[in-house]
Protein backbone atom coordinates (compact mmCIF):
# COMPACT_ATOMS: atom_id res chain seq x y z
CA UNK A 1 0.00 0.00 0.00
CA UNK A 2 1.35 3.43 -0.92
CA UNK A 3 1.41 6.28 1.58
CA UNK A 4 -0.03 9.74 0.90
CA UNK A 5 3.51 11.08 0.42
CA UNK A 6 4.37 8.31 -2.03
CA UNK A 7 1.17 9.01 -3.97
CA UNK A 8 2.13 12.67 -4.26
CA UNK A 9 5.56 11.76 -5.64
CA UNK A 10 4.04 9.21 -8.05
CA UNK A 11 1.49 11.75 -9.27
CA UNK A 12 4.22 14.31 -9.95
CA UNK A 13 6.24 11.69 -11.82
CA UNK A 14 3.18 10.86 -13.93
CA UNK A 15 2.87 14.52 -14.91
CA UNK A 16 6.56 14.71 -15.84
CA UNK A 17 7.11 11.36 -17.49
CA UNK A 18 3.90 10.08 -19.07
CA UNK A 19 3.49 10.85 -22.77
CA UNK A 20 0.36 13.01 -22.74
CA UNK A 21 0.07 12.99 -26.53
CA UNK A 22 -0.03 9.19 -26.43
CA UNK A 23 -2.68 9.30 -23.70
CA UNK A 24 -4.75 11.70 -25.79
CA UNK A 25 -4.45 9.47 -28.86
CA UNK A 26 -6.98 7.10 -27.30
CA UNK A 27 -10.36 8.02 -28.86
CA UNK A 28 -12.29 5.70 -26.49
CA UNK A 29 -13.77 3.96 -29.52
CA UNK A 30 -13.81 0.57 -27.79
CA UNK A 31 -12.19 -1.46 -30.58
CA UNK A 32 -9.75 -2.78 -27.96
CA UNK A 33 -12.42 -4.18 -25.67
CA UNK A 34 -13.15 -7.52 -27.44
CA UNK A 35 -9.41 -8.25 -27.65
CA UNK A 36 -8.62 -7.70 -23.96
CA UNK A 37 -8.53 -10.91 -21.87
CA UNK A 38 -8.75 -9.13 -18.52
CA UNK A 39 -11.73 -7.04 -19.65
CA UNK A 40 -13.54 -10.22 -20.67
CA UNK A 41 -12.46 -12.22 -17.62
CA UNK A 42 -13.52 -9.42 -15.24
CA UNK A 43 -17.08 -9.44 -16.55
CA UNK A 44 -16.52 -6.40 -18.81
CA UNK A 45 -15.21 -4.06 -16.13
CA UNK A 46 -14.09 -0.82 -17.79
CA UNK A 47 -11.11 -0.27 -15.48
CA UNK A 48 -9.73 -3.64 -16.57
CA UNK A 49 -9.65 -2.68 -20.26
CA UNK A 50 -6.93 -0.82 -22.20
CA UNK A 51 -9.28 2.11 -22.75
CA UNK A 52 -10.14 2.21 -19.07
CA UNK A 53 -6.54 1.98 -17.91
CA UNK A 54 -5.50 4.79 -20.25
CA UNK A 55 -8.33 6.93 -18.86
CA UNK A 56 -7.09 6.21 -15.33
CA UNK A 57 -3.52 7.16 -16.28
CA UNK A 58 -4.77 10.41 -17.81
CA UNK A 59 -6.83 11.12 -14.68
CA UNK A 60 -3.70 10.72 -12.51
CA UNK A 61 -1.75 13.08 -14.80
CA UNK A 62 -4.55 15.65 -14.57
CA UNK A 63 -4.82 15.31 -10.79
CA UNK A 64 -8.42 14.08 -10.99
CA UNK A 65 -7.67 10.88 -9.06
CA UNK A 66 -4.91 9.71 -6.76
CA UNK A 67 -2.58 6.84 -7.80
CA UNK A 68 -4.04 4.74 -5.01
CA UNK A 69 -4.27 1.02 -4.41
CA UNK A 70 -7.21 0.54 -6.79
CA UNK A 71 -5.35 2.34 -9.58
CA UNK A 72 -2.25 0.23 -9.04
CA UNK A 73 -4.35 -2.94 -8.93
CA UNK A 74 -5.88 -2.14 -12.30
CA UNK A 75 -2.41 -1.90 -13.85
CA UNK A 76 -1.16 -5.01 -12.05
CA UNK A 77 -3.98 -7.11 -13.50
CA UNK A 78 -3.02 -6.23 -17.07
CA UNK A 79 -1.26 -9.08 -18.85
CA UNK A 80 0.66 -6.73 -21.11
CA UNK A 81 -0.28 -8.97 -24.04
CA UNK A 82 -0.77 -5.87 -26.24
CA UNK A 83 -3.58 -7.46 -28.25
CA UNK A 84 -5.20 -4.03 -28.12
CA UNK A 85 -2.53 -2.42 -30.27
CA UNK A 86 -3.09 -4.08 -33.68
CA UNK A 87 -6.82 -3.23 -33.59
CA UNK A 88 -6.41 0.37 -32.42
CA UNK A 89 -7.32 2.78 -35.26
CA UNK A 90 -5.27 5.54 -33.60
CA UNK A 91 -2.18 3.37 -33.18
CA UNK A 92 -1.94 3.95 -29.43
CA UNK A 93 1.24 2.40 -28.03
CA UNK A 94 -0.49 1.04 -24.96
CA UNK A 95 2.44 -1.20 -24.00
CA UNK A 96 4.77 1.80 -23.72
CA UNK A 97 2.29 3.64 -21.50
CA UNK A 98 1.84 0.60 -19.27
CA UNK A 99 5.59 0.05 -18.81
CA UNK A 100 6.21 3.71 -18.00
CA UNK A 101 3.37 3.77 -15.47
CA UNK A 102 4.56 0.60 -13.77
CA UNK A 103 8.12 1.90 -13.59
CA UNK A 104 6.99 5.16 -11.98
CA UNK A 105 4.96 3.30 -9.37
CA UNK A 106 7.56 0.66 -8.55
CA UNK A 107 10.41 3.14 -8.27
CA UNK A 108 8.51 5.42 -5.91
CA UNK A 109 6.69 3.10 -3.52
CA UNK A 110 7.96 1.39 -0.42
CA UNK A 111 7.95 -2.40 -0.65
CA UNK A 112 7.94 -4.65 2.39
CA UNK A 113 11.32 -6.10 3.31
CA UNK A 114 10.55 -9.61 1.92
CA UNK A 115 9.24 -8.21 -1.37
CA UNK A 116 12.19 -5.83 -1.66
CA UNK A 117 14.59 -8.71 -1.05
CA UNK A 118 12.95 -10.94 -3.67
CA UNK A 119 12.85 -8.18 -6.29
CA UNK A 120 16.48 -7.33 -5.64
CA UNK A 121 17.55 -10.97 -5.84
CA UNK A 122 15.68 -11.56 -9.11
CA UNK A 123 16.03 -8.28 -10.98
CA UNK A 124 19.54 -7.27 -9.93
CA UNK A 125 21.13 -10.38 -8.45
CA UNK A 126 20.12 -13.06 -10.94
CA UNK A 127 18.95 -12.21 -14.45
CA UNK A 128 21.70 -9.71 -15.40
CA UNK A 129 24.38 -12.33 -14.59
CA UNK A 130 24.58 -15.33 -16.97
CA UNK A 131 26.84 -17.38 -14.68
CA UNK A 132 24.50 -16.94 -11.72
CA UNK A 133 21.59 -17.92 -13.94
CA UNK A 134 23.39 -21.11 -14.95
CA UNK A 135 24.16 -21.97 -11.33
CA UNK A 136 20.58 -21.33 -10.25
CA UNK A 137 19.11 -23.43 -13.04
CA UNK A 138 21.81 -26.01 -12.27
CA UNK A 139 20.32 -26.38 -8.77
CA UNK A 140 17.02 -27.31 -10.39
CA UNK A 141 18.87 -29.88 -12.48
CA UNK A 142 20.45 -31.31 -9.34
CA UNK A 143 17.00 -31.52 -7.76
CA UNK A 144 15.71 -33.44 -10.79
CA UNK A 145 18.63 -35.86 -11.14
CA UNK A 146 19.65 -36.50 -7.52
CA UNK A 147 16.47 -38.17 -6.38
CA UNK A 148 15.30 -35.16 -4.38
CA UNK A 149 12.43 -34.66 -6.81
CA UNK A 150 11.21 -38.22 -6.23
CA UNK A 151 11.51 -37.84 -2.46
CA UNK A 152 9.73 -34.46 -2.46
CA UNK A 153 6.83 -35.94 -4.38
CA UNK A 154 6.60 -39.07 -2.20
CA UNK A 155 6.57 -37.30 1.16
CA UNK A 156 4.09 -34.72 -0.06
CA UNK A 157 6.39 -31.72 0.32
CA UNK A 158 5.00 -30.22 -2.88
CA UNK A 159 1.57 -30.10 -1.22
CA UNK A 160 2.77 -26.96 0.54
CA UNK A 161 2.82 -25.14 -2.82
CA UNK A 162 -0.22 -23.55 -4.50
CA UNK A 163 -1.91 -25.93 -6.94
CA UNK A 164 -0.65 -24.11 -10.05
CA UNK A 165 2.99 -24.18 -8.86
CA UNK A 166 2.66 -27.81 -7.78
CA UNK A 167 1.48 -28.73 -11.27
CA UNK A 168 4.11 -26.49 -12.87
CA UNK A 169 6.82 -28.52 -11.10
CA UNK A 170 5.62 -31.58 -13.03
CA UNK A 171 5.94 -29.97 -16.45
CA UNK A 172 9.33 -28.28 -16.11
CA UNK A 173 11.79 -29.56 -18.76
CA UNK A 174 14.70 -31.76 -17.77
CA UNK A 175 17.48 -29.29 -17.07
CA UNK A 176 20.84 -29.88 -18.79
CA UNK A 177 24.01 -30.38 -16.79
CA UNK A 178 26.28 -27.50 -15.80
CA UNK A 179 28.85 -28.78 -18.27
CA UNK A 180 26.32 -28.62 -21.10
CA UNK A 181 25.21 -25.11 -20.11
CA UNK A 182 28.79 -23.83 -20.01
CA UNK A 183 29.99 -25.56 -23.18
CA UNK A 184 28.18 -23.33 -25.67
CA UNK A 185 29.27 -22.61 -29.25
CA UNK A 186 30.31 -19.15 -30.44
CA UNK A 187 30.35 -19.85 -34.18
CA UNK A 188 28.70 -22.45 -36.43
CA UNK A 189 29.18 -22.84 -40.20
CA UNK A 190 26.36 -23.03 -42.71
CA UNK A 191 25.49 -26.43 -44.12
CA UNK A 192 25.93 -26.14 -47.86
CA UNK A 193 26.05 -22.80 -49.71
CA UNK A 194 25.86 -19.84 -47.34
CA UNK A 195 22.68 -17.81 -47.70
CA UNK A 196 23.04 -15.50 -44.71
CA UNK A 197 25.36 -14.67 -41.86
CA UNK A 198 23.25 -14.31 -38.74
CA UNK A 199 23.72 -13.79 -35.02
CA UNK A 200 21.71 -15.77 -32.51
CA UNK A 201 20.25 -14.20 -29.38
CA UNK A 202 20.41 -17.14 -27.01
CA UNK A 203 18.70 -15.54 -24.02
CA UNK A 204 18.97 -16.51 -20.35
CA UNK A 205 16.29 -19.12 -19.63
CA UNK A 206 16.41 -20.32 -23.23
CA UNK A 207 20.13 -21.08 -22.99
CA UNK A 208 19.76 -22.88 -19.67
CA UNK A 209 16.39 -24.48 -18.98
CA UNK A 210 15.47 -24.68 -22.69
CA UNK A 211 18.97 -25.30 -24.02
CA UNK A 212 17.84 -28.14 -26.32
CA UNK A 213 15.48 -25.75 -28.09
CA UNK A 214 18.36 -23.34 -28.64
CA UNK A 215 20.47 -26.17 -30.07
CA UNK A 216 17.62 -27.09 -32.42
CA UNK A 217 17.29 -23.44 -33.47
CA UNK A 218 20.94 -23.20 -34.44
CA UNK A 219 20.77 -26.52 -36.30
CA UNK A 220 17.78 -25.32 -38.33
CA UNK A 221 19.62 -22.12 -39.19
CA UNK A 222 22.61 -24.13 -40.37
CA UNK A 223 20.36 -26.33 -42.50
CA UNK A 224 18.88 -23.15 -43.96
CA UNK A 225 22.31 -22.07 -45.13
CA UNK A 226 23.08 -19.64 -42.33
CA UNK A 227 26.47 -19.07 -40.77
CA UNK A 228 25.65 -18.52 -37.10
CA UNK A 229 27.53 -16.27 -34.66
CA UNK A 230 26.69 -16.49 -30.94
CA UNK A 231 28.41 -13.62 -29.08
CA UNK A 232 29.33 -14.75 -25.55
CA UNK A 233 29.02 -11.19 -24.19
CA UNK A 234 25.24 -11.11 -24.65
CA UNK A 235 22.98 -11.02 -21.58
CA UNK A 236 19.31 -11.24 -20.62
CA UNK A 237 17.10 -9.16 -22.94
CA UNK A 238 15.67 -7.16 -20.01
CA UNK A 239 12.00 -7.91 -20.72
CA UNK A 240 11.29 -8.99 -17.17
CA UNK A 241 12.77 -5.70 -15.93
CA UNK A 242 10.95 -3.55 -18.46
CA UNK A 243 7.58 -5.15 -17.70
CA UNK A 244 8.16 -5.26 -13.94
CA UNK A 245 8.97 -1.64 -13.18
CA UNK A 246 12.77 -1.90 -13.30
CA UNK A 247 13.37 0.08 -16.47
CA UNK A 248 16.82 1.39 -15.48
CA UNK A 249 18.23 -2.13 -15.29
CA UNK A 250 16.45 -3.00 -18.53
CA UNK A 251 18.27 -0.12 -20.21
CA UNK A 252 21.65 -1.30 -18.94
CA UNK A 253 21.01 -4.79 -20.29
CA UNK A 254 19.92 -3.32 -23.62
CA UNK A 255 23.18 -1.39 -23.92
CA UNK A 256 25.22 -4.50 -23.16
CA UNK A 257 23.39 -6.44 -25.85
CA UNK A 258 23.74 -3.69 -28.44
CA UNK A 259 27.49 -3.65 -27.80
CA UNK A 260 27.68 -7.44 -28.05
CA UNK A 261 25.97 -7.59 -31.46
CA UNK A 262 26.71 -4.34 -33.29
CA UNK A 263 30.10 -5.12 -34.89
CA UNK A 264 29.43 -8.67 -36.10
CA UNK A 265 28.54 -7.78 -39.68
CA UNK A 266 25.43 -9.99 -39.71
CA UNK A 267 22.27 -9.81 -41.80
CA UNK A 268 19.90 -10.67 -38.96
CA UNK A 269 19.78 -11.20 -35.21
CA UNK A 270 17.64 -14.27 -34.62
CA UNK A 271 15.40 -14.94 -31.64
CA UNK A 272 13.28 -17.99 -30.81
CA UNK A 273 11.25 -16.58 -27.90
CA UNK A 274 8.42 -14.17 -28.65
CA UNK A 275 8.72 -12.38 -25.31
CA UNK A 276 12.43 -11.71 -25.76
CA UNK A 277 12.08 -10.71 -29.38
CA UNK A 278 9.35 -8.19 -28.62
CA UNK A 279 11.50 -6.43 -26.04
CA UNK A 280 14.62 -6.52 -28.22
CA UNK A 281 12.76 -5.01 -31.15
CA UNK A 282 11.80 -2.01 -29.03
CA UNK A 283 15.25 -1.14 -27.72
CA UNK A 284 15.07 2.05 -29.77
CA UNK A 285 12.02 3.16 -27.80
CA UNK A 286 13.58 2.08 -24.51
CA UNK A 287 16.63 4.26 -25.22
CA UNK A 288 14.80 7.10 -26.97
CA UNK A 289 16.04 9.72 -24.50
CA UNK A 290 19.74 8.88 -24.99
CA UNK A 291 20.72 10.16 -28.44
CA UNK A 292 23.86 8.07 -29.00
CA UNK A 293 22.26 4.86 -27.78
CA UNK A 294 19.02 5.55 -29.62
CA UNK A 295 20.83 5.62 -32.96
CA UNK A 296 22.77 2.46 -32.13
CA UNK A 297 19.55 0.81 -30.96
CA UNK A 298 17.82 1.57 -34.26
CA UNK A 299 20.53 -0.34 -36.14
CA UNK A 300 20.16 -3.24 -33.71
CA UNK A 301 16.37 -3.29 -33.96
CA UNK A 302 16.44 -3.32 -37.77
CA UNK A 303 18.09 -6.75 -37.70
CA UNK A 304 15.81 -8.54 -35.19
CA UNK A 305 13.92 -11.48 -36.70
CA UNK A 306 12.07 -14.43 -35.25
CA UNK A 307 13.39 -17.81 -36.35
CA UNK A 308 10.08 -18.64 -38.08
CA UNK A 309 10.27 -15.48 -40.22
CA UNK A 310 13.72 -16.37 -41.51
CA UNK A 311 12.88 -20.03 -42.17
CA UNK A 312 9.73 -19.11 -44.09
CA UNK A 313 11.47 -16.32 -46.03
CA UNK A 314 14.17 -18.64 -47.40
CA UNK A 315 11.64 -21.42 -48.17
CA UNK A 316 13.15 -23.80 -45.65
CA UNK A 317 9.93 -25.85 -45.75
CA UNK A 318 10.34 -26.32 -49.51
CA UNK A 319 14.07 -27.06 -49.53
CA UNK A 320 14.08 -29.54 -46.62
CA UNK A 321 11.71 -32.49 -46.43
CA UNK A 322 9.55 -32.26 -43.31
CA UNK A 323 7.51 -35.27 -42.19
CA UNK A 324 6.05 -36.67 -38.97
CA UNK A 325 3.86 -39.62 -37.97
CA UNK A 326 0.14 -38.88 -38.44
CA UNK A 327 -1.15 -36.41 -35.85
CA UNK A 328 -3.32 -33.32 -35.46
CA UNK A 329 -1.48 -30.15 -34.50
CA UNK A 330 -2.66 -26.69 -33.52
CA UNK A 331 -0.83 -23.46 -32.81
CA UNK A 332 -1.06 -21.08 -29.85
CA UNK A 333 0.20 -17.62 -30.75
CA UNK A 334 2.79 -15.94 -28.56
CA UNK A 335 1.14 -12.59 -27.80
CA UNK A 336 4.33 -10.60 -28.15
CA UNK A 337 5.41 -12.42 -31.30
CA UNK A 338 2.07 -11.66 -32.93
CA UNK A 339 1.21 -8.24 -31.51
CA UNK A 340 4.66 -6.63 -31.28
CA UNK A 341 6.85 -8.49 -33.78
CA UNK A 342 3.88 -8.84 -36.18
CA UNK A 343 4.66 -12.48 -36.87
CA UNK A 344 1.62 -14.72 -37.24
CA UNK A 345 1.62 -16.33 -40.69
CA UNK A 346 5.20 -17.67 -40.81
CA UNK A 347 4.76 -20.27 -38.03
CA UNK A 348 1.55 -21.49 -39.64
CA UNK A 349 3.16 -21.76 -43.08
CA UNK A 350 5.93 -23.92 -41.64
CA UNK A 351 3.59 -26.16 -39.65
CA UNK A 352 1.24 -26.72 -42.56
CA UNK A 353 4.19 -27.83 -44.71
CA UNK A 354 4.91 -30.87 -42.51
CA UNK A 355 3.82 -34.08 -44.24
CA UNK A 356 1.76 -36.51 -42.20
CA UNK A 357 0.13 -33.93 -39.95
CA UNK A 358 -3.25 -32.25 -40.06
CA UNK A 359 -3.13 -28.61 -39.02
CA UNK A 360 -6.24 -27.43 -37.18
CA UNK A 361 -6.58 -23.74 -36.34
CA UNK A 362 -7.62 -23.08 -32.74
CA UNK A 363 -10.43 -20.66 -31.97
CA UNK A 364 -8.97 -17.52 -30.37
CA UNK A 365 -5.42 -18.76 -30.89
CA UNK A 366 -4.39 -15.12 -30.61
CA UNK A 367 -5.88 -14.67 -27.12
CA UNK A 368 -3.37 -14.73 -24.25
CA UNK A 369 -2.97 -18.08 -22.52
CA UNK A 370 -2.40 -16.35 -19.17
CA UNK A 371 1.33 -16.96 -18.85
CA UNK A 372 2.54 -13.38 -19.47
CA UNK A 373 6.00 -13.64 -17.92
CA UNK A 374 5.37 -14.28 -14.23
CA UNK A 375 1.65 -13.38 -14.32
CA UNK A 376 0.71 -17.04 -13.82
CA UNK A 377 2.63 -16.93 -10.54
CA UNK A 378 1.65 -13.53 -9.12
CA UNK A 379 -1.92 -13.55 -10.48
CA UNK A 380 -2.54 -17.28 -10.47
CA UNK A 381 -6.34 -17.19 -10.17
CA UNK A 382 -6.88 -14.95 -13.19
CA UNK A 383 -4.21 -16.83 -15.14
CA UNK A 384 -5.91 -20.18 -14.58
CA UNK A 385 -9.27 -18.83 -15.78
CA UNK A 386 -7.60 -17.80 -19.04
CA UNK A 387 -5.80 -21.11 -19.29
CA UNK A 388 -9.03 -23.06 -18.78
CA UNK A 389 -10.61 -21.17 -21.68
CA UNK A 390 -7.57 -21.82 -23.83
CA UNK A 391 -7.62 -25.55 -23.07
CA UNK A 392 -11.31 -25.72 -24.02
CA UNK A 393 -10.41 -24.33 -27.43
CA UNK A 394 -7.38 -26.60 -27.77
CA UNK A 395 -9.38 -29.73 -26.93
CA UNK A 396 -12.03 -28.72 -29.48
CA UNK A 397 -9.43 -28.98 -32.25
CA UNK A 398 -8.82 -32.65 -31.33
CA UNK A 399 -5.12 -31.87 -31.53
CA UNK A 400 -2.55 -34.19 -30.02
CA UNK A 401 0.16 -31.53 -30.28
CA UNK A 402 -0.09 -27.87 -29.21
CA UNK A 403 2.71 -25.82 -30.76
CA UNK A 404 3.97 -22.56 -29.24
CA UNK A 405 6.77 -20.08 -29.97
CA UNK A 406 7.69 -18.84 -26.49
CA UNK A 407 8.92 -20.68 -23.37
CA UNK A 408 6.34 -19.11 -21.06
CA UNK A 409 3.50 -20.08 -23.41
CA UNK A 410 4.95 -23.57 -23.69
CA UNK A 411 5.03 -24.12 -19.92
CA UNK A 412 1.53 -22.65 -19.58
CA UNK A 413 0.08 -24.97 -22.21
CA UNK A 414 1.87 -27.95 -20.66
CA UNK A 415 0.40 -26.87 -17.34
CA UNK A 416 -3.04 -26.83 -18.95
CA UNK A 417 -2.53 -30.29 -20.41
CA UNK A 418 -1.53 -31.62 -16.98
CA UNK A 419 -4.44 -29.89 -15.22
CA UNK A 420 -6.88 -31.44 -17.70
CA UNK A 421 -5.40 -34.92 -17.24
CA UNK A 422 -4.48 -35.11 -20.93
CA UNK A 423 -0.74 -35.78 -20.66
CA UNK A 424 -1.14 -39.27 -22.16
CA UNK A 425 -3.01 -37.91 -25.20
CA UNK A 426 -1.61 -34.44 -25.82
CA UNK A 427 1.71 -32.62 -25.63
CA UNK A 428 3.00 -29.07 -25.85
CA UNK A 429 6.09 -28.37 -27.95
CA UNK A 430 8.08 -25.36 -29.16
CA UNK A 431 7.80 -24.91 -32.94
CA UNK A 432 11.58 -25.21 -33.33
CA UNK A 433 11.63 -28.60 -31.61
CA UNK A 434 8.74 -29.86 -33.73
CA UNK A 435 10.42 -28.73 -36.94
CA UNK A 436 13.64 -30.44 -35.86
CA UNK A 437 11.68 -33.64 -35.23
CA UNK A 438 10.20 -33.33 -38.71
CA UNK A 439 13.48 -32.82 -40.60
CA UNK A 440 14.27 -35.77 -42.83
CA UNK A 441 18.03 -35.58 -43.35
Amino acid sequence: MTTVKEQEVIQQQFKERMDENELLNCMRCGFCLPTCPTYIESGFKESHSPRGRIALMKAVVDGVIEPDEDFERSLDLCLGCRACEPVCPSGVNYGHLLEEARDIINQNKRFSLPVRAVRGAVFQGLFPHPERMRRTVGLLGFYQRSGLQTIARKIGFLGLLPDSLKTMEKVLPQVPTMKEMKNRPEHLPAFGPKVHKVAFFSGCLMDTMFLKTNDATMKLLQLTGCEVVIPPEQVCCGALHGHGGEKATGKELAKRNIQAFEDLGVDFIITNAGGCGAFLIEYDHLLKDELEWHERAKCFVAKIKDISEVLAAVDFHKKVKLALPPQVITYQDSCHLRNVMKTASAPRVLLQAIEGVKYQEMKDADRCCGSAGIYNIVESESSMVMLDYKMTQAVATQATTIVTANPGCLLQMQLGIEREGLSSKMRGVHIVDLLMEAVQE
